[in-house]
């Protein structure tokens, strides 16, 4: 399974800070039936047994919906879960090692934050690029903020979709228009709201509006 753009229109990415009352596969639930139209699973903390045993719970929701699961860093928990994809940094495994370990048929995406690194990433076998921060987010408080400018010379420079991320909400979303990304991803514009549904359900046809010509 490789990616289509429209998959990536509204990327929720997990953290189970926020998770109250609710399990993440609850929340996933809940997310991917107002319009989340993929997910990436994303923990830090958990060793290689927890990893794949939520994992396997979140896979059961993102299959159900035929929503895309991707796994960040973790390459081996993604081979272990048999995952769509995986995501990985700058800072991880070298995109071409990546592909090597999970073969053409997965889904790699790859974080940039320059036009040096999309290419590279393009050029080592990356389905999309995850690019930001667009603005300064808790979720990574070391990562620098990039331009607009800059977001739109990386999506012109390579040919494979460009997802937005860090920070971005939904008073912020339409600032990125005009950028040429396919879609953004999110954390807490989704899961740290009280009304997951409604988050999404205003955040999807910002998202449409964003990608709009």
């Amino acid at each position: 399974m490789r990616v289509d753009k429209s998959d990536l229109l509204l990327y929720a990415v997990t953290d189970r800070q926020w998770l109250g009352e609710a399990s993440l596969a609850e929340q996933l639930e809940e997310a991917i039936q107002a319009g989340v139209t993929v997910v990436q699973l994303r923990e830090k903390e958990l060793d290689f047994d927890a990893f794949v045993s939520l994992g396997k719970e979140v896979q059961a929701v993102a299959k159900r919906h035929r929503v895309p699961l991707i796994i960040n860093d973790a390459v081996e928990v993604a081979l272990a879960l048999d995952a769509d994809g995986v995501h990985v940094g700058q800072s991880d495994m070298q995109a071409g090692d990546v592909r090597s370990r999970i073969g053409e048929g997965k889904i790699l995406g790859v974080s940039a934050h320059s036009v040096e690194e999309a290419l590279a990433a393009e050029q080592n076998g990356a389905d999309y690029l995850g690019v930001g921060a667009i603005y300064g987010t808790a979720t990574k408080p070391d990562a620098n903020a990039l331009s607009i400018e800059t977001v739109q010379q990386i999506c012109r420079a390579v040919s494979i979709p460009v997802v937005g991320i860090g920070g971005i909400s939904e008073g912020n979303i339409l600032n990125l228009k005009g950028s040429g990304v396919d879609g953004i991803a999110v954390v807490s514009a989704i899961f740290a709201q009280p009304d997951i549904t409604a988050a999404v359900k205003r955040l999807r046809p910002l998202a449409e509006a964003l990608v709009q010509p």
